[in-house]
C-alpha cells in the first residue's frame, strides 16, 4: 500500500486504548511518523512488564518511512525507540528536553551511533518529503509539551499531542489563544487531538492550585512526608520543589526515573532552581518535621520506591503518623496494585491523601471546557480522535459536533482513512498487534510463548518422565513433578494414580512414537482433569534404554 495523490491517516497504537501511541501519515508515495510509545503490561501478561507495538506495516515499508516526528518524553509517546526505531533505520526529530530522554534510552540500549536523533529548537521547524513540522508548545504535565503543525500539499493537519490549557505553567511557555486563533486563519483541513478527558465537564486546572493545595496539606503535618507522582511529571516536581520551601523540609529523592527527569531536565534549562537533595541516610537522621521525600511508586509498581518503603525493604523508613500523598491521578487496571500499597501503609498507621481529599493534583489533558476552546481557535474541517478507548473517542467525536466541527471520523489502531480529497473516508484496514518485551527477547503478543504461559498460569504445568525399552515396555517407574497443580494433601495419592495412567497409556500406544507421547500426555491430563477440574500443561520426557 503506498499513498498515491492524497493525504492518509494510520493509527498504529494508540486510538481505542490510552498508551502506545504511534500514528502514520502519509502522502505521494511517502510516509511520516509521528511518536513511536509503548504501555505497559496487566495480568494478562504474566512475567511482562512492557508492552510495544506491532509495526510491522511500517517496517515492510520503511523505504518509504521518512523520519518519527515526537511530540513530547512521556514513555507512551517514546518508550518503544530503544526497542523498534533501529530497525526502521530514519532519524528521529525532538525538541531538546524529549530528546535528551531519547538519548538516555538509546545510550541504555548501545544504539547512539545507529540512530540519528536530530534536536529542534522550540518552536522549530523542518521539512520531510512532502511534509512540513512545525512545533507548536501546548502546556502538560512534562516540559516541551508539543503540537504539530503539519503542512502537506493537501491541507494542514493540528495533531495535538497530549495537552491541557493552564494559566499559570509551571514550566515552558505555551502558545496563547491568539497565536492559536492565528494558525486556525491559515486554514487546517484537521484536528487530529487528545480525547483521554472529554467525559470531564470541568477543564482540567491550573497546576498552580496544586502548589495551594500542597502547601496546605504538607504544612499541617507533623511528621515525615512522602509524596509520590508520576516520575515525568516535571511541571509537578518544580511545584514540590516551591512546596518544600514553603513548608521548611528538606528534599530527598527516591526513584531511578526521578533522578533521570531531574537530570535532563536541568541539562536543557529546566528546574534549575529545584532544591538541593540529600541522600537517604541523611533524610532519616533529619528531624521528622523537616523533610520531605519525592518517590516513585504511585501507580502500585511492586519495584518502585513508595511499594519498598511500604513493605519496609527500602532505607527511607515511615512510621506512624507520617503522611503519604498521592499526587497522581489512579491510572484504570492499577486500582488493586495501588490498593495493596494503601493497605499496607494504613495497617501501619500511617495517613494518606489522594486528590479525592484535597486539591494535590491535576490532569494535563484537556476537560470538554478546553475542548471546546481549542476547536474555537482552529477551526478545523475535520476531527480525528485519539489518544483513548473507544468510548472517549466516539465521546470527543459527538461533541465536537455540537461544537461546529463539520466533520469527523471514529476510526481505531489499523483503519486506514483518507482525510483528503474527498474525507474523511475509512479506506482499509490494516494489521496491527501488540508485542511483549519478554526479558531480553521481544515476541508476539500473542503468540506461543504467552500462550503457554497463560495457560502455566491458570493451569499449572505437570512434567512426565519416564524410560522404555526398545520393545516398548516400561522401565523403571514414571517420575512425575507439579507445579502450580492444587492437589495439596491428596499429592501422594494423585501422583500415584497419574503415574498409573502415564504407564497405562504408554503400554497402549507403544508402536508410534508421536501417539505415544500424546497418549501419555492426554492420560496424565486426564486425570489431573478428574482430580483437580483443572487442565494443566502436560510435559512428557521419553527416555529409550
Amino acid at each position: 500500500m503506498k499513498p498515491g495523490n492524497e493525504l492518509l491517516f494510520l493509527a498504529l497504537g494508540g486510538s481505542g486504548e490510552i498508551g502506545m501511541n504511534v500514528n502514520l501519515y502519509g502522502a505521494q508515495g511517502k510516509w511520516v511518523m509521528v511518536d513511536l510509545g509503548l504501555t505497559f503490561a496487566d495480568p494478562a501478561y504474566p512475567g511482562v512488564e512492557l508492552v510495544l507495538p506491532d509495526i510491522a506495516f511500517i517496517e515492510e515499508r520503511k523505504a518509504d518511512l521518512l523520519g518519527i516526528v515526537l511530540t513530547h518524553g512521556h514513555e507512551d509517546h517514546i518508550g518503544a525507540i530503544p526497542y523498534l526505531a533501529a530497525d526502521l533505520g530514519v532519524p528521529l526529530y525532538a525538541t531538546p528536553f524529549t530528546a535528551g530522554l531519547i538519548a538516555g534510552k538509546l545510550e541504555e540500549e548501545g544504539l547512539l551511533k545507529q540512530v540519528k536523533l536530530n534536536v529542534v529548537d522550540l518552536g522549530g521547524d523542518f521539512q520531510l518529503g512532502p511534509f512540513g513540522f512545525r512545533y507548536i508548545p501546548l502546556a502538560h504535565s512534562i516540559p516541551e509539551g508539543n503540537a504539530l503543525l503539519i503542512d502537506t500539499p493537501y491541507g494542514k493537519i493540528f495533531h495535538t499531542g497530549d495537552w491541557k490549557l493552564d494559566d499559570a505553567p509551571q514550566l515552558g511557555d505555551p502558545a496563547t489563544a491568539a497565536q492559536l486563533s492565528a494558525i486556525g486563519d491559515q486554514g487546517i483541513l484537521a484536528l487530529v487531538c487528545d480525547s483521554t478527558n472529554v467525559f470531564n465537564e470541568e477543564a482540567s486546572g491550573s497546576e498552580a492550585t496544586v502548589r495551594e493545595g500542597l502547601d496546605a496539606t504538607i504544612g499541617q503535618a507533623e511528621g515525615r512526608v512522602l509524596v509520590t507522582t508520576f516520575a515525568s511529571n516535571a511541571a509537578r516536581l518544580k511545584t514540590l520543589g516551591q512546596v518544600a520551601r514553603d513548608t521548611n523540609r528538606t528534599v530527598c529523592v527516591a526513584g531511578r526515573s526521578l533522578d533521570r527527569i531531574l537530570k535532563v531536565a536541568k541539562s536543557v534549562g529546566y528546574l534549575v532552581d529545584f532544591p538541593e537533595t540529600v541522600d537517604f541516610d541523611t533524610a532519616m537522621k533529619l528531624p521528622k518535621r523537616d523533610v520531605m521525600i519525592i518517590a516513585t511508586g504511585g501507580q502500585g509498581e511492586s519495584r518502585a520506591a513508595l511499594a519498598r518503603i511500604a513493605f519496609d525493604s527500602h532505607k527511607i523508613k515511615l512510621d506512624e503518623g507520617d503522611l503519604v500523598v498521592f499526587s497522581s491521578k489512579q491510572i484504570p487496571g492499577n486500582e488493586i496494585a495501588i490498593g495493596r500499597i494503601q493497605n499496607e501503609l494504613a495497617a501501619r498507621g500511617i495517613h494518606m491523601i489522594t486528590d479525592r481529599q484535597a486539591e494535590v493534583h491535576v490532569s494535563g489533558h484537556p476537560g470538554r471546557p478546553e475542548l471546546a476552546s481549542m476547536y474555537a481557535w482552529i477551526r478545523p474541517e475535520i476531527i480525528v480522535p485519539v489518544h483513548g478507548e473507544m468510548r472517549h473517542m466516539a465521546e470527543h467525536a459527538r461533541f465536537a459536533k455540537t461544537c461546529q466541527v463539520p466533520h469527523g471520523i471514529v476510526q481505531k489502531n489499523g483503519d486506514l482513512v483518507r482525510l483528503a480529497p474527498n474525507g474523511p473516508e475509512k479506506i482499509g484496514e490494516e494489521r496491527v498487534g501488540r508485542l511483549i518485551l519478554d526479558g531480553d527477547v521481544i515476541l508476539s503478543a500473542d503468540g506461543s510463548t504467552m500462550n503457554e504461559r497463560r495457560k502455566i498460569a491458570s493451569n499449572g504445568v505437570v512434567s512426565v518422565a519416564l524410560a522404555m525399552d526398545h520393545d516398548g515396555r516400561v522401565v523403571g517407574d514414571v517420575q512425575i513433578s507439579l507445579e502450580g497443580v492444587p492437589v495439596e494433601e491428596d499429592r501422594d495419592a494423585f501422583l500415584e494414580e497419574a503415574c498409573d495412567a502415564a504407564a497405562e497409556a504408554a503400554q497402549k500406544n507403544s508402536g508410534n512414537e508421536s501417539k505415544l507421547r500424546e497418549g501419555i500426555r492426554l492420560a496424565v491430563r486426564r486425570c489431573a482433569t478428574d482430580w483437580t477440574g483443572k487442565k494443566p500443561v502436560v510435559d512428557v520426557l521419553i527416555v529409550r534404554v
